[in-house]
């Protein structure tokens, strides 16, 4: 399978040393998980994009320190450019940045959640059961960090929120047969995750980031999210115009 990944920001460079950057992550993420993969990586915010749509059987974005509200041009050209796939019913799943820039540009809204940030391992249930996740359970806990969410679905996306939680109502969002997203991060481990923490202390407020640290005693469900991701992705392509 060829994935094209939507780079939008680099890991903080005190961090890489230990971590990596977003490409080596979802390259550890998706090589376990995707038979024959083909990772081509593209550094949306430097302007680098595929020549054709076509070029991959799906997109992947990583997340990202800037919020798809913030006005930049380049994430005005990434909002344009997954209009295009989805009109072109090319497979697109989205990871935090990723998925609240895949409400927006469908049409929905993104804003600063009242509820502040969400750090750490975060605790959701499935509550839409689709045939693709396989094997099924009823939860879905991963890893986040974030303050911004997706405060109201598009209209005409054909959108149905798959996980939820009360810290994040829209945590798993699928848009017709073709595109999903999921604010959490199944590419983050837990010492990263930590460290991502600390060296946000001061921004995030105490008493969060102690929460967030004893979350990451809790078992996470990335290699689950990844399994139904792959599931969800053959399933797209045989219900794909061209199969």
């Amino acid at each position: 399978m060829k994935i094209g990944l939507l780079q939008c920001d680099d890991v903080a460079e005190d961090l890489q040393a230990a971590h990596g950057n977003y490409p080596q992550m979802f390259e550890d993420l998706l090589r376990g998980q995707i038979p024959g993969l083909q990772l081509t990586t593209y550094r949306v915010m430097d302007g680098e994009y595929p020549e054709r749509l076509d070029e991959h059987d799906a997109y992947f974005t990583t997340g990202s320190k800037f919020g798809v509200n913030d006005g930049l041009v380049w994430i005005d050209v990434l909002e344009e450019f997954v209009r295009q796939l989805w009109h072109q019913r090319i497979p697109l799943i989205g990871v935090c940045f990723g998925h609240q820039l895949m409400a927006k540009a469908l049409g929905g809204e993104v804003g600063k959640s009242e509820k502040g940030w969400g750090v750490g391992v975060s605790f959701n249930q499935v509550v839409t059961r689709k045939s693709w996740m396989d094997p099924w359970q009823e939860k879905l806990d991963l890893i986040v960090s974030h303050q911004d969410q997706v405060m109201r679905l598009p209209a005409d996306a054909a959108a149905e929120v798959l996980v939820s939680s009360i810290f994040c109502p829209y945590y798993v969002v699928q848009y017709d047969n073709h595109f999903m997203s999921v604010q959490g991060h199944p590419e983050f481990c837990k010492t990263y995750s930590r460290d991502l923490m600390d060296m946000r202390r001061g921004a995030i407020p105490d008493e969060r980031l102690r929460q967030g640290h004893a979350s990451l005693d809790a078992e996470v469900d990335a290699d689950v999210m990844m399994r139904w991701v792959l599931n969800f992705l053959t399933q797209a392509a045989q219900q794909s115009p061209a199969a």
